[in-house]
C-alpha cells in the first residue's frame, strides 16, 4: 500500500498555527516601534537644545532615592527570551543589586549629624538633648561637686554648721579601704548593728555571704597583746612584715546559696537580723544562738521567686514585709510561717519597697515601670481567700525606671531613678489620713528634685537612697553612692551636706548606709571592699 505524501491539517491546528505566526508578526513589530522610539539597547535619546542657553533653570528640589537598579523590560529592549543577550543582562543586573547591598552595609567613617541619621521618633533637636546631662554628668573618678568651697559660700548658720559637721566625717584610719575586704564578693546590701558604742558593719554579697567587721579595730591594736605565729615556710624578713601590718579580722557566713539583697535588724531585739535572698527565702540569724532558721521560701522547690527586700513592722514584732523581682509585696507572721498574705502591686519588677517607720500600714514601692507608689495596707479590696490588692493612694511616673523607694520617720519618701534625678515626696500628716486616702497629682509631685548620676552599669550596685533611721539632731537626711567614687549626703529639702572620700578608695562606694542612730556612714564595692567614715 503506498504512503500518503501529505496529511491533511485539521481546522484546530490550522488555527493554531494562524495564531502562532499573528503572535510573532505582532512582536516584530513591536520591536520595530522600540527601536523607531529611541526605546532599543542602541538608541541614545535625542535631547533638545534650549531655547535660551543663558536661561536660570527654576530649582527642582531632588528627590533622594534608593540607589537600586529598576527592572527593565527584555520584550521591550528586544532581547529574545533565553538568550545570550538577556542572560549577560540579567546577570549584571544582579551584580548591580549585590553592589548596592554592600555599599548600603558599609560602615560611615565620617562625621555624623543625628538630626541627619534619625529613624523614628519626633525631629531631633540639640536645645532638648536630653543626653547632654548623662554625658556631661559621667563618672570622674575623683572629681568632687561639693567641697570646702561650698560650704564656706553657705549664708545660712544652721545650713552651715550642719554641713561643717558631716563634712568633717573622716574616712576610717584603721586600716586602709582596699584592705578591708567585708565579702569575697560584690556587695548588695550593707548595714551597721543597732549598737552605738562600736561600728559593727555587716554586708551581704552576690554569692550570699554575709560579712561582718568590727571598726574598733585598728592595726596596731590587734597585735599589742599577741604574737604572730611563725609558719614553717616563713622566713624572718615576712613574719616581721606580718607582726608590723596584719590585716583585719573579718567574719564571713554562708547563709543563702544566692544573692544576699537586703537584711534588716529587728527593731525590738537587736540580735535578730532577717536577710532575703535571691534564692526565694527569707532568714533569721539569731546572733546570740549563732543559728540561721529558714523564716519563708515558696513550699515548692522548684519555683524560683528571687526577693528583693524585707522589712519588719516597727510596731508588731512578729509581722514581716518582703518584695519580689516579679512585682508582688507579701507578708508573713514569723510565729506561723505558713500564713503567707500575697499582692501584686506591679506587673515589672519591684527593685526596693519601704514601710512608713511612724504609720507602717503606708508602703512605698518602686518598679521598673518607672513608677513610685503609695499603697494603704487598712483597705483591702477583693475576696478572703483568693486575690486581695491594698488600696492605691497614689503614684508619681518619672521618665526612667525608678530602683529604690525609701520612706523616712516624717513621711517623706526619697526615690532613686535612672533618669539622672533623686526625688523627694513630701506627705504631711499621714497618721490622720483616712484609709485608701486618693492623693492627687499635684500631692504625688517631689518636693525636691536632686539632678545625680545613677548610670551604674552592669558592674556597679544600683545606687539607693538611705535615710538615717532617728538623726541625733532630728534634721532628716540619706546617703547614696556617688559614681565619681565618693558619698553624698544630702538633707530632707535636697540640700547637699556632704560629699564623703578619701584615699584608698578604689571602686565605686555604690551600697552606702547610715547608722541608724550615730553619724556615721559605710559604704561597700562590687569587688567587696569596705569604706566607713566616722
Amino acid at each position: 500500500m503506498a504512503k500518503k505524501e501529505s496529511v491533511e491539517l485539521s481546522e484546530y491546528e490550522r488555527q493554531r498555527l494562524e495564531n502562532i505566526a499573528q503572535r510573532d508578526r505582532l512582536l516584530k513589530q513591536l520591536a520595530l516601534d522600540a527601536s523607531s522610539a529611541g526605546l532599543g539597547p542602541g538608541q541614545k535619546p535625542k535631547h533638545a537644545k534650549a531655547a535660551n542657553p543663558h536661561r536660570k533653570k527654576p530649582t527642582v528640589k531632588k528627590v533622594k532615592e534608593e540607589n537600586v537598579p529598576r527592572r527593565t523590560s527584555s520584550r521591550i529592549a528586544g532581547l529574545e527570551a533565553d538568550s545570550e543577550v538577556a542572560k549577560r543582562k540579567a546577570e549584571e543586573e544582579y551584580v548591580a543589586v549585590q553592589e548596592a547591598a554592600r555599599v548600603k552595609r558599609q560602615r560611615i567613617s565620617g562625621p555624623l549629624d543625628l538630626s541627619e541619621v534619625q529613624v523614628a521618633g519626633k525631629g531631633w533637636d540639640k536645645n532638648e538633648n536630653f543626653l547632654v546631662d548623662v554625658v556631661s554628668r559621667g563618672a570622674n573618678p575623683y572629681e568632687r561637686t561639693f567641697g570646702e568651697e561650698e560650704v564656706k559660700e553657705t549664708t545660712d548658720k544652721e545650713l552651715r554648721a550642719l554641713r561643717e559637721k558631716m563634712s568633717g566625717l573622716g574616712l576610717y584610719d584603721g586600716f586602709e579601704p582596699n584592705r578591708i575586704k567585708i565579702t569575697p564578693e560584690r556587695i548588695y546590701s550593707l548595714g551597721f548593728h543597732p549598737v552605738a558604742e562600736k561600728p559593727l558593719v555587716f554586708a551581704g554579697d552576690k554569692l550570699g555571704n554575709l560579712g561582718l567587721f568590727d571598726a574598733s579595730q585598728s592595726s596596731s591594736s590587734s597585735v599589742k597583746n599577741e604574737k604572730p605565729i611563725k609558719h614553717e615556710d616563713q622566713d624572718e624578713e615576712e613574719a616581721d612584715e606580718d607582726e608590723d601590718d596584719p590585716d583585719p579580722n573579718i567574719t564571713s557566713f554562708h547563709l543563702h546559696t544566692r544573692t544576699i539583697s537586703s537584711f534588716q535588724f529587728s527593731p525590738h531585739n537587736p540580735s535578730h537580723l532577717y536577710t532575703s535572698s535571691y534564692d526565694s527565702s527569707l532568714r533569721l540569724l539569731d546572733l546570740t544562738k549563732s543559728s540561721s532558721t529558714e523564716i519563708y521560701a515558696p513550699e515548692d522547690t522548684s519555683l524560683d521567686e528571687p526577693l528583693s527586700g524585707v522589712e519588719m513592722d516597727p510596731h508588731c514584732p512578729h509581722l514581716l514585709y518582703f518584695s519580689r523581682l516579679d512585682g508582688h509585696v507579701g507578708r508573713t507572721d514569723t510565729r506561723a510561717p505558713n500564713t503567707v498574705e500575697i499582692f501584686e502591686l506591679s506587673e515589672k519588677k519591684i527593685g526596693g519597697f519601704s514601710l512608713n517607720p511612724s504609720v507602717p500600714h503606708f508602703i512605698a514601692t518602686a518598679s521598673l515601670d518607672r513608677t513610685m507608689r503609695i499603697w494603704d495596707l487598712r483597705k483591702l479590696s477583693g475576696k478572703r481567700g483568693g486575690p486581695q490588692l491594698p488600696a492605691l493612694c497614689g503614684e508619681h511616673e518619672s521618665r526612667l525606671s525608678v530602683s529604690h523607694a525609701a520612706f523616712n520617720a516624717a513621711g517623706q519618701v526619697a526615690t532613686a531613678s535612672y533618669d539622672d534625678t533623686v526625688k523627694i515626696h513630701s506627705f504631711d500628716g499621714m497618721s490622720g489620713w483616712e484609709a485608701g486616702k486618693d492623693l492627687s497629682e499635684k500631692e504625688m509631685k517631689p518636693s525636691a528634685i536632686i539632678r545625680h548620676n545613677n548610670q551604674t552599669g552592669r558592674w556597679v550596685t544600683i545606687l539607693r537612697a538611705q535615710w538615717q533611721l532617728h538623726p541625733p539632731d532630728n534634721v532628716h537626711r540619706f546617703c547614696i553612692g556617688n559614681m565619681n567614687r565618693f558619698v553624698d549626703i544630702y538633707t530632707s529639702k535636697g540640700e547637699q551636706l556632704a560629699q564623703l572620700g578619701g584615699e584608698g578608695i578604689t571602686a565605686v562606694p555604690a551600697v552606702a548606709q547610715f547608722h541608724p542612730t550615730v553619724d556615721w556612714v559605710a559604704a561597700g564595692t562590687a569587688s567587696g571592699k569596705l569604706c566607713l567614715w566616722m
